[in-house]
């Protein structure tokens, strides 16, 4: 799932805060920083106890060498600033904080992933917000990853990751990507995050413990390819060219189904998901509610909220009030709201 584009932070006049755990400042273990518009760090002090350092929304082209020897650093986010490749290299040799264990450069000016081959204990990395092509330099990341943002950048091949077999979280949305490979070693892959790219098919390789997957806005036209996914909880197909319903018989651990947006004309092949809460069918050429009882029946009573707006159906007369009977339980029907 993509974030939508930040606002450039707005200047304040804030004074520096330390967070402490107690009445010592030389033990303090956070500070944040963020939204200070520094350009630089000298008039900041670094107390050497520091375990979360937060630099978000400032004006840093370059690193303040004292993070250097800040040993007990676990957690140190510089997103939204103006680091280039030269300005992040200084990291790449930094041995003192090399049990730091999330990384965040997100909304940056990087065009390549950096070396951080010296941290091996790293398990959240984020990149996303930048200028990458090209996704060389994971290779090097340490396996111990959990948490890998790179959305937002260039990236048309998705390669350098069969080594992250701890991977829960991979989101690769907006980006340049037509196919989905080298996930096979993903075993334990919890969500992945693929929307606004140019994907024509689904290929989750061998993949079956997945629980979220996002393909919104892509250039699918079949849903082929999800049959094995039977852990997954939450679907999101909506802005492709899908004119069938299919291959989601088997999901039957289903809460929300998305796939608003398509070609399709008829509902079919949901008929057996009995966990199904949130269905999301607007805004594609389903010409009547004849038979959408039986469609959806394993989830009648399970259905909380569908959408089938800006559908031909949609003009049926009592629309509203025929879908309430069918769904003795629910509780939004587009935007109607019911109590």
């Amino acid at each position: 799932m993509e974030d939508p584009a930040e606002l450039p932070p707005q200047p304040n006049n804030h004074t520096t805060t330390v967070v402490v755990d107690d009445d010592d400042e030389s033990s303090a273990t956070v500070l944040d920083l963020t939204s200070f518009q520094l350009h630089d760090l000298e008039s900041v002090d670094l107390p050497p106890s520091l375990t979360e350092l937060d630099l978000t929304a400032n004006r840093l082209s370059a690193l303040d060498p004292r993070i250097e020897h800040l040993s007990h650093l676990k957690k140190l986010s510089l997103r939204q600033n103006l680091l280039d490749d030269a300005g992040v290299q200084p990291i790449s040799h930094w041995d003192e904080i090399s049990g730091l264990e999330e990384l965040v450069l997100r909304d940056n000016r990087l065009t390549k992933i950096p070396d951080l081959s010296i941290f091996r204990r790293l398990s959240v990395f984020d990149v996303s917000f930048n200028e990458i092509s090209l996704l060389n330099g994971l290779s090097t990341v340490s396996n111990t990853l959990k948490e890998l943002y790179v959305s937002k950048n260039e990236v048309s091949k998705i390669e350098e990751i069969d080594h992250f077999h701890e991977l829960q979280i991979l989101e690769l949305g907006s980006n340049r990507l037509r196919v989905m490979e080298n996930l096979q070693n993903l075993t334990i892959l919890q969500e992945l995050w693929l929307g606004r790219n140019r994907i024509r098919a689904i290929n989750l390789c061998g993949l079956k413990c997945i629980k979220k997957i996002s393909l919104q806005s892509n250039r699918l036209t079949s849903m082929a390819g999800l049959e094995e996914c039977v852990a997954l909880e939450e679907l999101y197909l909506s802005h492709n060219g899908i004119a069938k319903m299919e291959g989601a018989s088997a999901l039957v651990n289903l809460r929300v189904l998305d796939v608003s947006s398509n070609k399709l004309t008829a509902v079919n092949d949901i008929e057996n998901l009995p966990q199904l809460e949130d269905l999301w069918l607007n805004d594609n050429q389903i010409t009547s509610l004849e038979g959408i009882a039986e469609a959806v029946s394993g989830s009648r009573d399970k259905l909380t909220t569908i959408y089938l707006e800006r559908n031909p159906c949609a003009s049926t007369p009592n629309y509203v009030t025929i879908l309430r009977q069918v769904f003795p339980n629910i509780q939004q029907i587009d935007s109607a709201v019911f109590s």
